[in-house]
């Protein structure tokens, strides 16, 4: 090998060194543009993110910090949900970004912002990330509440089981349809055959808007056998049931 080609592959090394170090420790926030370290976020913008701090503790929906009157009248399936922000300007944006844009980088932050959100919850055995109909996973290419659950999963060194329950339904987009007629568009959207007797779940997904898909999920995990079925979302649509 002559001295060109070894100066340009020296080159070409320190080059890919430079990128991933800039990767890992100049980055850009992904809002502002202003430098944010090691963080997706600068300091400011990660402050100024519609974070939820008073809410219903059984469906996340602002209250103050007691059951809302929605569930005490109508119970969800489900026993407790945490969410970290409100679905509004900008986290609607940088969510439909992850979702509809491809943008995987995304689910790192908003599985770190989670990751905070319940660090002070009791740890469940088990992480269920949203299942995806196959024909959706196969249009999208990925499953944005696998790729935000893989972060906490890791974060708490807890097991990930994104087959503990299918979705059998191609139903309609949730965010297509009235309010109320999302229980009927979900109903036996799901099936689990797995024994889960005596188990604590967790359930993963990027938005809950009325909660009517993570109600028919966490039914169906209950019939199984689930003990207990708390929701984990990146954000809360100000709407109830």
């Amino acid at each position: 090998m002559n001295s060109g080609i070894k100066s340009i592959l020296h080159l070409t090394k320190m080059n890919s060194r430079l990128k991933l170090r800039q990767a890992l420790f100049e980055q850009d926030c992904l809002l502002c543009a202003a430098p944010s370290g090691t963080q997706m976020l600068c300091p400011a913008c990660h402050a100024s993110l519609p974070h939820i701090t008073h809410a219903c503790p059984r469906c996340a929906a602002p209250s103050a910090e007691q059951v809302c009157g929605e569930c005490l009248k109508h119970p969800p399936a489900f026993d407790r949900t945490r969410a970290a922000l409100e679905y509004a300007f900008p986290t609607d944006k940088l969510i439909q970004a992850l979702k509809y844009g491809g943008q995987l980088a995304l689910a790192k932050l908003f599985g770190e912002l989670l990751a905070e959100t319940v660090a002070d919850q009791p740890r469940p055995e088990t992480i269920l990330p949203m299942p995806l109909h196959p024909s959706r996973l196969k249009m999208r290419g990925f499953n944005q509440a696998l790729e935000i659950a893989k972060v906490i999963a890791k974060r708490f060194d807890l097991p990930l089981a994104p087959g503990l329950a299918q979705r059998v339904v191609d139903t309609t987009p949730q965010a297509s349809l009235p309010i109320d007629a999302r229980h009927t568009n979900v109903k036996g959207a799901f099936v689990c055959d797995k024994d889960l007797r005596g188990q604590h779940i967790a359930v993963v997904d990027d938005v809950m808007t009325s909660g009517a898909t993570l109600h028919e999920l966490s039914k169906i995990l209950k019939r199984a056998g689930a003990a207990q079925v708390d929701v984990w979302v990146v954000a809360r649509a100000v709407t109830h049931r």
